[in-house]
């Protein structure tokens, strides 16, 4: 099906001196050696950017979209390279088309699977030559060419063009077909065209036993829970590669749904043994912990979530906020209220406030200082519905809790009801707003809640699409539009209100308000469910009116 598809090509010499450099090395000296290295490779001096630090080098990125980025993995104090790659990524400041090489004196697996969580291009082993740092250019910025107009519809969101440039190149570039097989399936995923990607995922894997694809097409196996089959993929790709940590993390998710807690649990020890370094993975063991009821255990994985984050972009109030509950189950108050001060020093308290409040409610109430904690509901109380700090489903949640344990079921009601209007069909999150209520001994009555907010949602959620049938369209978008204050965040509503404007636009003049409410719904939407099919068909159609600029 493939022919000549694993063949490698010569490497071609490679002009760099119109690239952009940064250079990130906290060492003088260093710097000095790798912007020789630099510009030995042909790199333009007048082009080389310096930095020392981890803040230097986010500063400098946010300026400037560099070709080139050469980082040591320690750099003191501060963000070590790990995490400014990851800030970086996260954050969009570096293109699909930049060169991230990560270097560093560090041989251990810790620094090396650390560095390889977000996917530089290469890791270089202190000395470096300019012959090898040549080599690896080459290399790299061949294949980055040979992927450069798909990059560019990729940063567009064009995904379904993107796709039939992968076809292109792959009828022509035999070098790198396997590469652009891998992105067609990812990219097929992002676009919700499970059925094709399932069937090319199928006919690679007759040809290669690639633990890539076995972990892609486990992917769409899960979607369509069909989770056993999708476990068994993904043992096998664990099998194969022990150190492919996308396998193992969908492994355990896929196993946490199948209820099999101990088996997560023994994955995600596994995997956090190859890299002890993410935040993430050590996240999500503590959460299994505390299910399992392994509160020392999930201490621990909470206690290093802390550390890690320190420097991270990762770092976020909901690590404290889950340490501080694991003391309170332990029945140690005070160092719950000690972790949440920690949190006070190290977050901006305007966004979290009401949040953090709520949650030392709860831990006065569960310790017995029940005068305390309805002191916090009442405070918390006369703020409702008045702060206007944007959207939180788990704030929302944390005071809820609070509010039903203190006795003021109405506010707690009104709060749990929204959330479940902005998340009708979440199911996981459906079962937290349920417990709420049982907890509070008022499960029948809950569930009852639950499920008429959730019906009313839906009507509200489909009124917009039922109007755009009827050729009603400026009705359509005023029923949308109200139904976006109502739930900002129910991923559904922004993708009808983006249905119901493109609509318009697809028969009247195009104006470039409209566009830009079409397209700023997409991408709220995007945000708040990525990879939703519907998405991409909206935005496809929307380029195909308003291209974007």
């Amino acid at each position: 099906m493939f022919p000549n598809a694993f063949s490698t090509a010569p490497t071609p010499e490679i002009d760099i001196s119109g690239k952009t450099v940064l250079i990130i090395e906290d060492y003088h000296a260093m710097r000095s050696v790798f912007r020789d290295i630099m510009r030995s490779c042909g790199a333009d001096v007048r082009k080389i950017t310096m930095v020392a630090s981890g803040s230097e080098a986010i500063a400098s990125l946010n300026r400037v979209q560099y070709d080139v980025v050469l980082c040591d993995f320690n750099l003191g104090s501060g963000r070590n390279g790990q995490q400014v790659l990851a800030e970086a990524r996260i954050r969009g400041l570096v293109a699909l088309d930049c060169i991230w090489i990560m270097v560093s004196a560090d041989k251990t697996a810790d620094a090396v699977m650390g560095a390889a969580e977000y996917q530089p291009d290469a890791y270089l082993l202190k000395p470096i030559t300019e012959a090898a740092l040549s080599l690896r250019l080459a290399r790299i910025i061949k294949k980055k060419q040979a992927f450069g107009e798909i990059f560019q519809a990729m940063e567009r969101l064009d995904y379904p063009k993107a796709i039939s440039l992968c076809d292109m190149r792959m009828a022509k570039d035999k070098a790198h077909v396997t590469d652009l097989l891998r992105t067609k399936c990812d990219l097929l995923l992002k676009s919700g065209e499970l059925g094709r990607a399932k069937g090319l995922l199928e006919e690679i894997l007759l040809e290669r036993d690639f633990p890539w694809a076995k972990v892609c097409l486990a992917k769409i196996l899960f979607k369509n829970k069909a989770f056993e089959a999708a476990k068994t993929l993904l043992e096998e790709a664990v099998a194969v590669s022990p150190s492919f940590l996308e396998a193992h993390d969908l492994l355990a998710e896929t196993l946490q749904t199948m209820n099999d807690l101990e088996g997560a649990n023994s994955v995600l020890e596994q995997a956090v043994k190859l890299s002890p370094n993410s935040v993430t993975r050590q996240k999500i063991l503590g959460e299994v912990s505390i299910k399992m009821g392994r509160l020392e255990e999930a201490e621990r994985a909470f206690q290093k979530c802390v550390s890690l984050g320190e420097n991270s972009i990762l770092k976020s109030e909901g690590i404290y906020i889950s340490l501080a509950k694991i003391h309170s189950a332990k029945e140690n108050p005070d160092e719950a209220l000690k972790v949440l001060g920690q949190l006070n020093k190290s977050f901006d308290m305007d966004a979290i406030r009401l949040k953090v409040k709520a949650v030392e409610g709860m831990i006065y109430h569960e310790s017995g200082n029940s005068k305390k904690a309805k002191l916090i509901a009442e405070e918390l109380g006369e703020c409702f519905g008045k702060d206007d700090v944007d959207h939180d489903s788990e704030r929302s949640l944390e005071m809820a809790r609070l509010f039903m344990a203190t006795g003021n079921t109405k506010n707690a009601i009104t709060l749990l009801r929204h959330e479940v209007k902005n998340s009708p069909e979440d199911t996981a999150f459906l079962d937290k707003v349920n417990e709420i209520f049982v907890a509070a001994k008022m499960g029948e009555e809950g569930a009852k809640l639950v499920e008429a907010s959730r019906q009313e949602a839906m009507e509200m959620m489909n009124r917009g699409v039922l109007l755009v049938s009827k050729g009603e369209y400026k009705e359509a978008i005023d029923a949308m539009r109200h139904a976006r204050e109502v739930m900002p965040t129910n991923f559904r509503v922004l993708l009808n209100l983006a249905h119901a404007l493109i609509a318009y636009l697809q028969k009247n003049e195009i104006t470039p308000e409209l566009v830009k409410e079409a397209r700023d719904s997409l991408l709220a939407a995007n945000v708040q469910l990525p990879g939703e099919p519907r998405f991409v068909r909206l935005m496809d159609a929307l380029n195909k009116l308003s291209p974007p600029v």
